[in-house]
């Protein structure tokens, strides 16, 4: 495996070389999915490999390939039995539903082919996303003493969780975009948030982006946006 990269593409054949030498025929499927696939090719390749069994042998063959992985931009890569991964759809409904947004198999079947994350399930971890972001934010806010530095620093590095969270949201809502910036504000406008508190968190995740003023200003409009985002997930009803 070459030291760099240069497209997630020869960073997944690469892989998938590696996998298919340690599991053989075992090895069901292999996908790439996140930020790669939108667009940020300084990201680690993210992936995920499923397998008819795992052992602990197996691991250690991986952990030998970790450091030419890693050195390819590549993350270590999720690995679940198809089995393990099948009775975790609902246990992590939100996670899996973001891979199925943007994903693409690149060995064996799609695993997510005919894959349906019940309502129930999806809102019910919206909310706990939720109300775990709200609770984040009061805290974190106490324990910033005050301080504009402590401030925008929390207002900063919680802006691509509540991305996320709008995404999820659109996803409750029946939005089927896969343009991760699309779905965002389809999420937002679900909600009813302020568009101008959206774009300006927004704007944060990437650091050309981020505007001149201080992100602490930025604080109550977006304790008010998350607020706004929990009373709405509490009370969506499927239609």
């Amino acid at each position: 495996m070459s030291a760099m990269a240069s497209t997630w593409q020869t960073a997944a054949g690469a892989l998938t070389q590696d996998l298919a030498r340690i599991f053989g025929d075992r090895l069901r499927s292999v996908v790439v999915y996140g930020a790669q696939l939108d667009g940020n090719a300084s990201a680690p390749v993210t992936t995920m490999a499923l397998v008819a069994s795992l052992t602990i042998p197996d691991l250690e063959a991986c952990a030998r390939h970790w450091p030419s992985w890693t050195a390819a931009g590549i993350a270590a890569p999720l690995l679940l039995p198809e089995a393990e991964f099948r009775e975790s759809l609902d246990a992590f409904p939100l996670e899996y539903a973001e891979m199925m947004r943007a994903h693409v198999h690149v060995h064996g079947a799609d695993p997510f082919e005919g894959v349906e994350i019940p309502q129930a399930d999806h809102r019910l971890a919206c909310e706990i996303q939720v109300k775990s972001h709200l609770l984040h934010l009061r805290e974190g806010f106490v324990e910033s003493g005050g301080r504009l530095p402590a401030i925008a620093g929390l207002v900063t590095a919680g802006a691509p969780a509540f991305a996320a969270l709008l995404r999820n949201v659109a996803r409750l809502d029946g939005v089927q975009s896969h343009d991760r910036m699309e779905a965002t504000r389809q999420g937002a406008r679900a909600a009813g948030l302020s568009e101008d508190i959206v774009e300006a968190l927004l704007a944060l995740e990437q650091p050309a982006g981020i505007p001149s003023s201080d992100p602490a200003r930025l604080f109550p409009a977006y304790l008010t946006a998350v607020e706004r985002l929990a009373t709405f997930v509490n009370t969506w009803r499927s239609v």
